[in-house]
């Protein structure tokens, strides 16, 4: 006999969502409390290790045995490589004063060179990371101060292992909130610096492959094609609007280059797109396309239009003196399509006669 289905009460839609979203939530905070525990073994073993290694003189050679006879002893469990117990010990000397403990217990054990909130904040903050995500810091980011700016942008943006790691390879954090704009006087604090960090200088497209003496509606279409990478580049919160977006004022047709809404700023984001230098000109042209959306697509909900000029040299100088007397927030950044080696790094790359002397070295 077929079941007759009855009718839903009136609110089981909401029902049902609260609880999915309660089962959601309670997931991540099991999955949080799995890595909080997991990294504080981690770390607790690290210590183990380099204590017994200061009061006994052990060597590196002790590792190999002790991951072998883990190994042995717990062979269904993982993450006990020779590798990865190295890693462990690297990680314990990166953060040997970390507060793991509870405030109570651990009042008696603090140094007066780490406060206890300075050190509760640290273990929150190394809790929080996934360990593959420690990997690739200890080994890329040697700064600490630069590492942990790198930690809390994963949490703040939820970047992959994948992400992180070519954050750090193009060097992120030297290009957040270096765009020249006249976001401080056009927006009230602390919006204007949120604003501020949220954009870059310079942004880098080199997954572009464009020839020297590239059209600007060359560039637009090769980002447009590879949304997905140019997004990753501006930075979490932008959404695609449109590209060559009309508008019609009085008898006159408009095209705005890129046109983006930024879920947490929630404004729109204007970015008119520049080969070569920046311009004076381009501050009006823009600051009238800001203007246009300001009226014509702006919700009464939304924060004010943000203007972002993308040329090849942004040119800081004169792009605050255009900027001086624009009333839209704006900002100008350069971008790039391929990075040049450091100065540095050329400088270590052998000659054409060392790399034969070597040749000839081996040949002996």
């Amino acid at each position: 006999m077929t079941e007759v289905p009855q009718a839903l009460p009136q609110g089981y839609a909401n029902l049902l969502s609260d609880i999915k979203q309660r089962v959601r939530h309670a997931q991540t905070r099991a999955v949080l409390a799995v890595n909080a525990e997991l990294i504080r073994l981690y770390w607790d073993i690290g210590a183990l290790i380099d204590k017994r290694q200061k009061q006994e003189g052990w060597g590196a050679g002790v590792i190999p045995r002790l991951a072998r006879d883990l190994h042995n002893a717990l062979p269904e469990e993982k993450g006990f490589s020779e590798r990865n117990i190295k890693r462990m010990l690297a990680f314990y000397r990166e953060y040997p004063l970390v507060d793991f403990v509870p405030q109570a217990v651990a009042q008696s054990a603090a140094t007066p060179e780490v406060p206890q909130a300075a050190a509760l904040f640290e273990a929150q903050l190394l809790q929080a990371i996934p360990w593959g995500h420690h990997a690739e810091l200890m080994a890329k980011v040697k700064d600490l101060p630069t590492r942990r700016w790198y930690m809390q942008a994963t949490l703040q943006h939820g970047w992959s292992r994948s992400i992180l790691v070519m954050q750090i390879e193009s060097a992120a954090h030297h290009r957040q909130g270096r765009t020249v704009s006249n976001f401080a006087s056009r927006l009230p604090a602390p919006d204007s610096d949120f604003v501020q960090q949220t954009l870059k200088d310079p942004y880098l497209f080199d997954f572009l492959t464009l020839e020297p003496g590239f059209h600007e509606r060359e560039l637009e279409t090769g980002l447009v094609s590879h949304l997905e990478k140019f997004l990753l580049e501006l930075g979490q919160g932008f959404a695609f609007v449109g590209r060559q977006y009309h508008l019609a004022i009085g008898d006159q047709d408009f095209y705005i280059d890129l046109l983006f809404y930024h879920l947490k700023l929630r404004c729109y984001v204007v970015i008119d797109l520049k080969r070569g230098d920046f311009k004076p000109e381009y501050a009006g042209k823009i600051n009238f396309y800001c203007n246009v959306v300001d009226d014509k697509l702006r919700h009464e909900t939304d924060q004010p239009t943000i203007g972002l000029i993308l040329c090849q040299q942004s040119n800081r100088v004169l792009a605050e003196y255009a900027l001086r007397g624009v009333d839209k927030p704006i900002g100008v950044s350069s971008y790039e399509l391929t990075r040049a080696l450091p100065e540095n790094l050329g400088s270590s790359l052998p000659s054409i006669e060392e790399i034969e002397r070597e040749l000839q070295g081996d040949e002996a």
